[in-house]
C-alpha cells in the first residue's frame, strides 16, 4: 500500500488535516444503554449481576463470585513461572517506571502570615484504586505497571485489579506492581463493581486504566460517582523527520502505532520530499511482515499520512496544532525543536528515541492524552492518586482584618447569614 500524501502548500490543507487528525468519540447510542442497563443491574443485585455478566459476556462458568476472586499467592506463582528474560525484563522496566515516578510525589506544605493566620495544603493518597487491564485478544502487562506502580509511589491503601482472562504475565505484573486484590472480571459489569461496590468486590475512589467501547461508557457514566483517569481515545504517533534517520526505522515507528487498532493514527511530517518517498515505500516493505498486517493496514489507510512541510519550523507549528499522545523528533539536534513545542503526550529527542521505549521501559507513564487533549491534560502521574486538601487556622487577629473583608464581600453578593457569620468574630 501507498500512504495519503499530503503538503502545506496544498490549497484545502488545513481542512484536509482537521479532518484526518481530530478523532470525535462519538458515543454509540446502542452501547451506551446496554452499559446503563448493566451498571443499574450491578448496583441492584450486586454479585449475583457481576456473576450472571461474566458468564455471558467472558463465558467463565464460575459459580460463585469466590470463584473469580484472584488469590495472591496465584500472583506470585505466575511471577515464578516466568522465563528469567521475561523477569528480568518486568523487574527492570518496574524499576525505571517507579524511579520516575518517585519524583513525582507532592508533599503537603504550610505558612504563617503576618497577623497569625496558617494556611496551607495537606497532600493525602486515595484510599481505594481500581485498575481496570483488558484481557482477551493481547496480554498488556505493561498496563498493569504504568497502573499500578504510580498508585503505590503516591501511598494508595488498596489497589484492586480487574481483568477478564488475565494472561500469565498480566498476573506477573500485577505481583510485582502490587496489586492487592484481583478479580477475573471485565467489561462494563467490572466498572461498576468497582464503582458501587458489591459483597465482594470493594467500592473504590478511582478507577483507572483502558478498555473497549463498553469499558469506555462505563467509566464515563459512573464518573462523579468515583474519579476516572480520562476517557482515551486511539493511539497515536506523529514524527518530525530532518531525513537523515533510516526509512526503516521511522517505518516502524509509523507501523507500531498503527498495529495498535483500526482508528490509530500515524503521521510523518518532513520538509524532504524524497525522505517522504522513502519511508512510503519501507512502510510498503515493512507491512507484510506483522502479524497484525491486516489491523495496521486498515489503521494507515483510514488515518495515516505523510506530510511534505516547507520547514522543520512549520512542522513544529503543525505539531503543536495536532497535539499529539507521542510525538517523534528524529532529528539530529531536537532541543531546538524542542523549546518550539507545548502540546503532546510525550516528547522523543533524537533518532534513538523509539516510541516503543517510552511504551514499556523508559520510566515516563504511558498512559497520555489523545485526540488533541494534549492541550490541556497531561500524562498519568502520582498527582492523579494524590488528592489535596486546603488548611486554614484564622488567628484573632486575622478574624478581625480578614472577617471585614469577608463581611463586605458577603454583603455585596447579598448573603447577609456569611457576613454576620465573618462579623460576629470581631464585633
Amino acid at each position: 500500500m501507498r500512504l495519503r500524501r499530503l503538503s502545506t502548500a496544498d490549497a484545502g490543507f488545513d481542512a484536509e488535516l482537521e479532518r484526518l487528525t481530530r478523532y470525535e468519540a462519538a458515543q454509540d447510542q446502542a452501547v451506551e444503554a446496554a452499559v446503563r442497563a448493566i451498571i443499574a443491574d450491578v448496583r441492584a443485585r450486586g454479585d449475583a449481576a457481576v456473576l450472571e455478566y461474566t458468564r455471558r459476556f467472558d463465558r467463565v462458568p464460575a459459580d460463585s463470585m469466590t470463584a473469580l476472586e484472584v488469590p495472591r499467592g496465584a500472583l506470585e506463582v505466575a511471577l515464578a513461572a516466568l522465563s528469567a528474560a521475561q523477569r528480568e525484563a518486568l523487574q527492570e522496566a518496574a524499576a525505571r517506571v517507579r524511579a520516575f515516578h518517585e519524583r513525582q510525589r507532592a508533599q503537603s506544605w504550610e505558612f504563617t502570615d503576618a497577623e497569625g493566620t496558617r494556611l496551607g495544603q495537606r497532600v493525602t493518597p486515595l484510599e481505594r484504586v481500581g485498575v481496570y487491564v483488558p484481557g482477551g485478544k493481547a496480554a498488556y502487562p505493561s498496563t498493569v505497571l504504568m497502573n499500578v506502580i504510580p498508585a503505590k509511589v503516591a501511598g494508595v491503601g488498596e489497589i484492586v485489579m480487574t481483568s477478564p482472562n488475565a494472561e500469565p504475565m498480566v498476573l506477573a505484573a500485577a505481583a510485582l506492581a502490587g496489586v492487592d486484590r484481583a478479580f477475573a472480571i471485565g467489561g462494563a459489569q467490572a466498572v461498576a463493581a468497582l464503582a458501587y461496590g458489591t459483597a465482594t468486590v470493594p467500592r473504590v475512589d478511582k478507577i483507572v486504566g483502558p478498555g473497549n467501547a463498553y469499558v469506555a461508557a462505563a467509566k464515563r457514566q459512573v464518573f462523579g460517582q468515583v474519579g476516572i483517569d480520562m476517557i482515551a481515545g486511539p493511539s497515536e504517533i506523529l514524527v518530525i523527520g530532518d531525513g537523515a534517520t533510516p526509512p526503516d526505522w521511522v517505518a516502524m515507528d509509523l507501523l507500531s502505532q498503527a498495529e495498535h487498532d483500526e482508528m490509530a493514527q500515524s503521521i510523518l511530517l518532513s520538509p524532504s520530499k524524497e525522505y517522504l518517498d522513502a519511508v512510503d515505500a519501507s512502510v510498503a516493505k515493512l507491512l507484510p511482515t506483522l502479524a497484525r498486517r491486516a489491523v495496521a493496514e486498515a489503521s494507515l489507510a483510514a488515518r495515516g499520512a505523510l506530510v511534505l512541510t516547507r520547514s522543520l519550523e512549520e512542522a513544529c507549528t503543525l505539531a503543536d496544532r495536532i497535539a499529539p499522545e507521542h510525538l517523534e523528533l528524529s532529528v539530529a539536534d531536537p532541543e531546538p525543536l524542542l523549546a518550539r513545542l507545548r502540546h503532546a503526550g510525550a516528547i522523543f529527542l533524537g533518532r534513538w528515541s523509539s516510541e516503543a521505549i517510552g511504551d514499556y521501559c523508559a520510566g515516563p507513564n504511558h498512559v497520555l492524552p489523545t485526540a488533541g487533549t494534549a492541550r490541556f491534560s497531561s500524562p498519568l502521574g502520582v498527582y492523579d492518586f494524590q488528592k489535596r486538601t486546603s488548611v486554614i487556622g484564622v488567628s484573632a487577629s486575622g478574624a478581625r482584618t480578614l472577617g471585614k473583608v469577608a463581611q463586605t464581600l458577603a454583603e455585596g453578593e447579598g448573603l447577609q447569614a456569611h457576613a454576620r457569620s465573618a462579623a460576629m468574630r470581631f464585633e
